[in-house]
């Protein structure tokens, strides 16, 4: 099944055709058609990681697009254990978003599109993931962009909406000029293009690491922009003005997912630079702190959710400039981050869409009024505080722990303090808007099952994928080269 992976993204690419073209005609507009198309990816994607867990090598294929004096730009895809782990990640989630939406976004005019723009959102980062080659990255990496932008500013009649959607878009691209020109510099300094033909010149030193410090650099740039780290974190908060399950999707598994495992990916660009890993560790550990610190005064309950994204995806760069023994605990928190950070947008948007706003000032006591939204929401805080043995405490205590191990102490007490940090916030989050009286003017009550099913999903996940790391199930799956399989 692993080489037909290619049908993973394109069946959501499909599904944004049809749904443009037959959408509004469709008796559920259009999102049927989605839906039904993510499905079928993560099925596929299930027999796909099914081939690494049954101990399956890596699979890549092929084709010549172009060719021009000895250069050829193939399209093809590089399936390993970390493609087959972002598969199964990007497609559940996305599924899940979408059969949320189909409740949260009943009645909206703009359903059929907003169900199109959420298939091609999932197709293009698919595309990202499988791409064996710098320029189909790319592409996806591009797509992503404008994906976000378009969902961002759905409601784009507010100027607030419009705004934030210019706003990320144009921090973005800022951090794409770099990754621009660093995409020139490796490809000519490897003579190709392909991915896992530049891993090999550079874990055989056929690359200057001049070169690579300067490609890594320049790479890392584009990963500053999409996955929101400091200077370039602005845009993220911001971002909230879109649907809340549109949040979920960008925070948990696509736009800012995608800046962590484009260093994953390439990390053997990195991981011969000591200068460049030092960047990348430095950037993790300040916008760390500065995001949590950032999460603990804010209000607006999304707003508190997005900065400690930020935060989160903080410690993933800032393992990864840990070096090689930090790689695989970096993509670990990607992992299981992707669930309970998806499950507390949504069981945000649970609460939002009950009490008409996003002000925990204006909620409290919404325990009693929205159960199942509460305790999924409980699991998701816990999970995101690092509480064992939730899925949160095994990803971030990985992280931690080689921290120390590798004696980069200031990581280390950083990652620690905002743990603490982190735990604070969430409290305060769950204490302002379930428990107390009710200080709002709506009528609270409890989410339809096709929002709140998601949820409980949501919160299994929450609860059970960190145990992928102390049984070191994970880390057969996904290791840099080299480096031993942990026990």
């Amino acid at each position: 099944m692993v080489r037909f992976a290619w049908l993973i993204p394109s069946f959501p690419a499909v599904s944004f055709f049809l749904i443009v073209f037959f959408g509004k005609r469709m008796p559920r507009r259009g999102s049927e058609i989605g839906i039904t198309a993510v499905l079928l990816s993560f099925v596929l994607s299930i027999f796909v990681w099914g081939h690494f867990i049954g101990g399956g090598g890596s699979v890549t294929s092929s084709v010549t697009y172009f060719q021009l004096d000895g250069f050829r730009l193939d399209v093809g895809q590089n399936v390993d254990g970390l493609a087959a782990v972002m598969f199964v990640v990007v497609t559940l989630v996305s599924l899940l978003v979408q059969v949320y939406s189909t409740a949260y976004m009943h009645g909206d005019k703009r359903y059929t599109w907003y169900y199109a723009a959420l298939s091609l959102f999932t197709a293009a980062m698919l595309n990202l993931v499988i791409a064996d080659n710098l320029f189909q990255l790319l592409v996806g990496w591009e797509l992503v962009g404008i994906c976000s932008y378009l969902l961002i500013g759905h409601w784009w009649e507010e100027k607030e909406n419009s705004n934030a959607a210019i706003k990320a878009f144009i921090t973005t691209k800022t951090g794409d000029i770099p990754f621009l020109f660093g995409i020139f510099v490796l490809t000519i300094a490897a003579g190709t293009a392909n991915i896992p033909e530049i891993t090999h010149l550079a874990e055989t030193h056929q690359i200057a690491t001049g070169t690579l410090t300067v490609a890594a650099l320049l790479l890392f740039g584009g990963a500053i922009g999409k996955s929101a780290q400091f200077p370039l974190h602005v845009w993220l908060p911001d971002a909230m003005a879109g649907p809340t399950p549109v949040s979920a999707l960008i925070h948990a598994a696509t736009m800012v997912a995608a800046g962590v495992y484009l260093v994953g990916r390439l990390f053997a660009v990195f991981a011969p630079s000591g200068h460049a890993l030092a960047f990348v560790g430095a950037i993790g550990s300040i916008t760390m702190l500065i995001a949590a610190l950032l999460a603990m005064v804010q209000d607006d309950i999304k707003r508190v959710l997005a900065y400690s994204t930020v935060s989160q995806l903080a410690y993933m760069i800032a393992a990864l400039g840990l070096g090689e023994e930090g790689y695989t605990p970096s993509l670990f928190h990607l992992f299981t981050h992707a669930f309970f950070k998806a499950l507390l947008f949504l069981g945000a948007g649970s609460v939002i869409h009950a009490v008409h706003t996003n002000n925990m000032s204006e909620m409290g006591g919404l325990r009693k009024h929205m159960p199942r939204t509460f305790w999924t929401f409980l699991i998701g805080a816990a999970a995101l505080s690092g509480i064992p043995p939730l899925a949160g405490f095994w990803s971030k205590d990985e992280i931690i722990s080689e921290a120390f191990k590798t004696g980069h102490y200031p990581i280390f007490v950083i990652a620690l303090v905002t743990a603490v940090i982190t735990a604070f916030y969430m409290t305060r989050v769950m204490l302002v808007t379930f428990f107390g009286d009710y200080r709002g003017t709506a009528h609270p009550h409890e989410s339809p099952q096709a929002m709140t099913i998601p949820l409980v999903i949501l919160a299994v996940l929450s609860a059970v994928a960190g145990f992928l790391g102390p049984t070191g199930l994970f880390f057969d799956w996904v290791h840099f080269p080299g480096t031993a399989h942990k026990p």
